[in-house]
């Protein structure tokens, strides 16, 4: 009989502590329930890059391109400031929708379109790889 309770307690135990894991600040994405249409928003966090030509956002585990619309303008307006040289990414957090690439044309497999930017750090990454340009004299 001290078995079989043992045993049922064990199961309500384990199963009561049900070990949900969360997303820490360092994922690159995030679910998050959202008073929207769908119920639920994607969460990005990537670094952003902003140029003419283009806009980035790479993840840990994804590199999307950036549809250029007002939010991607708004962000891009955003990082500049923050930025220390031309071509340094900024972390952000931002929320949007992906599409595949446009059929026919060499890009990156998906985009995402901005719908919301929830936050901007303050300070740009770290490059991992630093390319400088040095002249060399001709003799």
């Amino acid at each position: 009989m001290k078995k079989i309770v043992f045993s049922v307690l064990s199961i309500l135990v384990l199963v009561g502590c049900k070990n949900e894991t969360s997303k820490t600040e360092n994922d690159s994405v995030d679910t998050k329930i959202a008073a929207s249409d769908s119920g639920i928003v994607v969460v990005y966090r990537g670094e952003f890059i902003y140029t003419d030509e283009a806009a980035v956002l790479m993840g840990k585990d994804f590199i999307y391109g950036v549809t250029i619309n007002d939010k991607a303008k708004e962000l891009g307006e955003k990082v500049a400031p923050i930025k220390t040289e031309e071509n340094d990414m900024v972390p952000v957090v931002v929320s949007g929708t992906l599409i595949d690439k446009p059929a026919g044309k060499e890009t990156w497999d998906k985009f995402i379109t901005i719908t919301n930017i929830i936050e901007v750090s303050k300070t740009p990454s770290k490059a991992d790889i630093k390319i400088e340009d040095k002249k060399v004299e001709k003799k």
